[in-house]
């Protein structure tokens, strides 16, 4: 397969960086998915003296192993790792010829002193934006560690693998032939989810109070942290994935400025920015209680406990539950949420999309041109979304648009083989053979976890003044946890600048 000229641009920049000469070792048939990784390797090859190829037989073909004397079929890529996974191929060429990974050194450690034998593979799907993190996450741990290989399984190339195994969610990951992980993990929760855990209780325990301290990871977060930094003052940011809910955003078009961005792009320059600053980043944890002592401290789930003199929270929003039978149970099993990383696996089969506010709308959009039918489903007794889509949508053929209905139940064995819903005007049930539904009803804030310690709405979102002020002297919030008019992600930065200026103003007056 040819390599555009788009492609061979980004790839040629980082050949420079290849320190010692690698192998690309491929397993090959005669089929037709053979000759194109055979043109890609070939094509691939000619760009750099550094890299060779030779054919080789690997578990998997069409495959080809990265490696480099002393470091033999570690890292593989099963398929064409094109589309989001180009990255994931350019930074295992760079890291298997010896250039350190781009990863805290105690978490390169972590890795390497995991002694047992640990065998990944990952079945991803090109189009997952998902995906890459979790990949590259794996190669850097077969990377530092010789008792650890990580194979790249592409759904695309590989379906009856994919289908024998009732893989319906990716990135799903199993080690040593069971099913470890699904869905989007970073390196250091895959440290956790291993038991090898990057973080240290006591070291946390022992850190010096914070003038401020932010509470999430995502926009409204990182924007607090940068702006705290910048007034001089002790800045710690607390968070389970640094990027929140935009790493599940695919194209951004609204940011002023950038006519056109993804999530994970996007939030990775955002990280690269916090870096600028000597903020204390702490990933990988969930806070899980807050109170107002001599200080404010927060209790960590791991049972740590962080210490400052104001805190901002900025956790976001999650994916909205119907809280129907068989949605917990089939998660991952047919029951999806993200049409541009799944859907591919749903190719010819029905579906459901539930939700006809613009988010699911345009999920069904989008999955009309992969699945064989597409079915929406809508509580009201019309779509909520822009005319336009609306529009879009009633003109493909193969798209039913069912709306005044209450979704009832998932039902399934294994997997997701249906679904039941009531007619809301004559309380009629249907019953829908599908083999996957995806849930699109919007967002619920991540403020579960405070209880009564600040006041919320009936919604759960946190209430805040004009300075980004809770009910809760020093303590300030931002985002889409709070009840802010608007769920936007600029909306969201400005609102964490705002917090950090007011949280900066209650320190001078206190």
């Amino acid at each position: 397969m040819a390599l555009g000229a788009e492609i061979k641009e980004q790839l040629i920049p980082y050949l420079d960086y290849i320190e010692q000469d690698i192998v690309l070792k491929a397993s090959l048939g005669t089929d037709e998915n053979s000759k194109k990784l055979l043109e890609f390797i070939e094509e691939v090859v000619s760009l750099s003296p550094k890299i060779s190829w030779e054919k080789t037989q690997l578990d998997r073909t069409p495959s080809f192993s990265v490696e480099r004397t002393g470091l033999e079929n570690r890292v593989i890529f099963a398929g064409l790792p094109l589309g989001h996974e180009f990255t994931s191929f350019v930074l295992a060429l760079v890291q298997v010829s010896g250039r350190t990974p781009k990863v805290e050194e105690q978490i390169i450690q972590q890795i390497k002193k995991i002694d047992q034998k640990l065998d990944f593979v990952s079945y991803v799907s090109l189009t997952c934006h998902n995906c890459p993190e979790v990949v590259q996450a794996l190669n850097i741990f077969a990377v530092l560690n010789p008792n650890i290989s990580h194979t790249m399984v592409e759904g695309g190339m590989f379906k009856s693998e994919v289908e024998e195994k009732n893989v319906l969610a990716v990135p799903t990951v199993y080690l040593n032939g069971e099913e470890l992980l699904s869905g989007r993990m970073t390196i250091e929760q895959i440290l956790e989810k291993l038991g090898t855990s990057s973080v240290d209780v006591s070291e946390l325990n022992a850190k010096d109070p914070y003038d401020v301290l932010v509470i999430g990871g995502g926009p409204a977060g990182s924007s607090a942290a940068i702006y705290a930094a910048r007034k001089g003052i002790r800045t710690g940011l607390l968070t389970e994935t640094l990027g929140g809910q935009v790493l599940e955003t695919l194209g951004i078009e609204n940011i002023i400025g950038t006519k056109y961005t993804e999530g994970p792009k996007f939030m990775a320059q955002v990280a690269e920015h916090i870096k600028e600053y000597p903020v204390d980043i702490i990933k990988a944890q969930r806070a899980g209680k807050l109170e107002k002592k001599d200080l404010i401290e927060l209790t960590l789930e791991s049972g740590a406990v962080l210490k400052t003199k104001t805190a901002i929270l900025a956790t976001g929003a999650k994916w909205r539950n119907i809280g129907v039978s068989g949605e917990v149970e089939f998660k991952n099993k047919g029951v999806a949420y993200c049409p541009h990383c799944d859907g591919p696996l749903f190719a010819g089969k029905d579906v459901a999309v539930i939700g006809g506010g613009n988010s699911g709308v345009e999920a069904a959009i989008d999955l009309a041109g992969i699945v064989k039918h597409v079915t929406v489903i809508e509580f009201l007794p019309e779509l909520k979304a822009d005319q336009v889509l609306q529009e879009r949508l009633r003109a493909l053929p193969n798209v039913t648009i069912v709306t005044n209905a209450q979704t009832k139940e998932i039902s399934g064995q294994s997997t997701v083989e249906g679904l039941t819903y009531t007619e809301r005007d004559t309380g009629k049930e249907i019953d829908l053979a599908v083999q996957g539904v995806f849930i699109l009803i919007g967002l619920v804030p991540s403020t579960e976890w405070l209880g009564d310690a600040v006041a919320r709405t009936r919604m759960g979102e946190i209430v805040v003044d004009k300075h980004g002020a809770t009910s809760l002297a020093g303590v300030f919030a931002a985002g889409d946890c709070t009840d802010s008019a608007y769920k936007q992600i600029i909306i969201s930065m400005g609102s964490g600048a705002t917090a950090a200026l007011g949280a900066f103003d209650y320190l001078i007056r206190n």
